[in-house]
């Protein structure tokens, strides 16, 4: 065989062969509020759902679990997908094999919305948590809306303010030392995501976090709009706008009487059918 020939055959086989390690899966991932049947049915459609497997529903962000897993599988139903199935664990149950088994053979993952910090409670360091990450390299979908899309990224936002305790939908300030992270599943390696974010507008907490961590994208979903993310590329879905925020030139912060600045700061606005790169 000469050079000439066996090169072909090497770029051949680089363009059908994935890359070593690289996740097979998709992120479907919900900024809040009213999910449409069209987005579930985007989600159905994308993770093959409709054409065999099961799904799964992980509720442990919420406050009322059960009622999380009714009132998704309710949309599902609708649309004739009636392979549904709640599972549920505590920190103590998040490495029981029957659910680790179940969660890592789903076709589409689904986590409930409620506190991010609850979720991540019962599941960082388990084999429930594995689960999830194999499922995704195998070819799973991975979907979730507010906690659930907050638990996406690797530096999650836990939504508390360290310098006001208590709670309020957005963040007064752009200070230092204020906005509390801790990690998230890290489905997302190189973004922070925000939700419910033009509706609570959240901009100042996300800024926080894009000036605290500048290598970081700061992805901020709206309510009823989603990220449909396949390996880097993102497509938003759904009825409202998705904004990005990058330290194009991962300027340093600096400060001032408390408060934080920094420059080459950009933001992007995204509408429905728009794709933008997450990494």
């Amino acid at each position: 065989m000469n050079r000439f020939r066996f090169a072909l055959l090497l770029f051949a086989a680089a363009s059908v062969c994935p890359v070593l390690g690289q996740n097979k899966g998709k992120l479907f991932i919900i900024g809040g509020g009213e999910r449409s049947l069209d987005m579930v049915q985007r989600m159905v459609q994308e993770s093959g759902l409709d054409k065999g497997g099961y799904a799964v529903v992980l509720p442990m962000s919420s406050g009322e679990p059960d009622s999380a897993v009714i009132y998704t599988k309710k949309q599902f139903t609708a649309l004739g997908m009636h392979n549904i199935y709640g599972v549920f664990c505590t920190k103590a149950q998040a490495n029981d094999p029957a659910k680790v088994d179940s969660i890592a053979g789903a076709k589409l993952i689904y986590i409930s919305g409620g506190d991010q910090s609850r979720f991540m409670d019962a599941v960082a360091g388990s084999e429930v948590e594995k689960a999830i990450h194999k499922a995704y390299k195998n070819g799973a979908m991975v979907g979730g809306t507010s906690a659930g899309a907050a638990v996406m990224s690797a530096i999650m936002i836990t939504g508390n303010s360290r310098k006001n305790p208590e709670y309020s939908s957005t963040f007064n300030t752009i200070e230092a030392d204020n906005i509390e992270t801790r990690p998230g599943l890290g489905m997302l390696k190189k973004a922070i995501v925000d939700q419910h974010f033009v509706k609570r507008s959240r901009h100042n907490r996300l800024i926080s976090a894009v000036i605290d961590y500048p290598a970081m994208k700061g992805i901020g979903i709206d309510e009823s709009t989603a990220i449909l993310v396949k390996g880097k590329d993102a497509e938003v879905v759904g009825v409202s706008q998705v904004l990005v925020y990058s330290n194009a030139k991962r300027s340093k912060k600096y400060g001032k009487s408390g408060k934080l600045g920094v420059k080459g700061l950009r933001l992007d606005i995204y509408l429905p059918g728009d794709h933008f790169k997450v990494e």
